[in-house]
């Protein structure tokens, strides 16, 4: 019997299972294979690398430091914006911290105390309510298994298993596909490059130097001829200069983009969700990780004074996420808008020579 079962053991899992470990009994489950010992489960998170100022407050917040091997080259202090729609290109100064992301999601996982029952190689199936909780079944290097608990928590990403059984599919996030490429490149790029064409998707483009790779990604609906889209941006990123020929590694993800508060969803009765399964993520930039540091944290301290009530204290804390996620979609139209994104590029406003 456990106090507390977490699906997933990205930064939202990873650091609620350091917080609550030496308090609660805690099962952690996730698909990953960290040790790599069965390859077919040892998957790269589709993700940028980039550490944005909100994360880094939130890692200053929780008392961390990153270690120096988690960075890689080159360390980025500038965003070139690329608007293909209309034709304009700005440099703004930014702050970002350059990372291996895989050694980052293994780094968090490093630091959770020894008491967690950490169970990799394991996929999460269903839950059913007993008398006393919960009881979910999940399957751990092939074997079907199953555990009781009190409280179970979802941070299991976009496509949450767990929000879509008490949630039945209501007021799930916008969903979109990032595909990422990793290509050879010989020479450094000194920034973050960020793409917006209406033509390609009605999010946004990257491109993101790492160590001798350029990373080549894009946000898109899966509902709209994905590769299409994709190669017809390679295709006119190539006409600008850039080289993709020496292609490395293909990744995907799915993503989600709340639009409405609504589509916030914390939790209910004692299943709380954290980081992207509550709907947690930057609708404007898609950066994800301080938010699900923010929402770890907040469901930490709910729980430190018992597990009576806790929801209701955590959805009192989440507020503020709320907030942010309302003021990032008030931002967005100055971001996705063509006819806006054209005024605020031409003025120059904050942009650097």
């Amino acid at each position: 019997m456990y106090d507390i079962v977490i699906v997933g053991a990205g930064p939202a899992g990873a650091t609620l299972a350091r917080l609550i470990g030496e308090k609660y009994k805690v099962l952690l489950i996730d698909k990953r294979d960290p040790e790599n010992k069965n390859p077919k489960n040892h998957t790269n998170k589709c993700c940028g690398g980039l550490l944005a100022p909100d994360a880094q407050k939130m890692i200053a917040k929780l008392g961390l430091g990153i270690p120096k091997d988690i960075l890689v080259n080159p360390q980025l202090f500038a965003v070139r914006t690329i608007d293909l729609t209309n034709k304009l290109e700005r440099l703004y100064q930014r702050f970002y911290y350059n990372m291996d992301r895989e050694k980052f999601d293994k780094w968090m996982v490093s630091i959770i105390p020894a008491s967690v029952d950490k169970k990799f190689n394991s996929f999460f199936k269903n839950f059913a309510q007993i008398p006393c909780g919960y009881e979910i079944r999940y399957v751990y290097n092939g074997e079907e298994r199953s555990a009781k608990t009190r409280v179970i928590v979802g941070a299991d990403g976009a496509l949450s298993r767990l929000r879509k059984s008490i949630s039945k599919g209501i007021n799930i996030p916008e969903q979109y596909i990032a595909i990422q490429e990793w290509f050879a490149c010989p020479y450094i790029i000194p920034y973050f490059t960020a793409i917006f064409d209406e033509e390609i998707s009605d999010f946004y483009s990257w491109i993101i130097p790492k160590e001798k790779y350029l990373l080549l990604g894009s946000a898109l609906s899966p509902r709209d001829n994905t590769w299409e889209k994709y190669n017809r941006l390679k295709t006119k990123l190539t006409e600008l200069g850039f080289n993709f020929e020496n292609k490395v590694r293909r990744e995907g993800a799915h993503i989600c983009r709340p639009k409405k508060l609504s589509q916030f969803y914390p939790g209910r009765d004692c299943i709380a969700l954290v980081g992207e399964a509550a709907g947690a993520i930057s609708p404007s930039s898609a950066e994800g990780i301080s938010y699900a540091l923010r929402s770890s944290l907040y469901l930490a301290e709910s729980l430190e004074e018992g597990i009576d009530g806790f929801l209701d204290r955590y959805k009192q804390k989440v507020k503020d996420i709320k907030l942010n996620l309302l003021i990032k979609n008030l931002k967005s139209p100055a971001m996705y808008n063509p006819f806006l994104r054209n005024l605020a590029m031409k003025s120059g406003l904050q942009s650097i020579k």
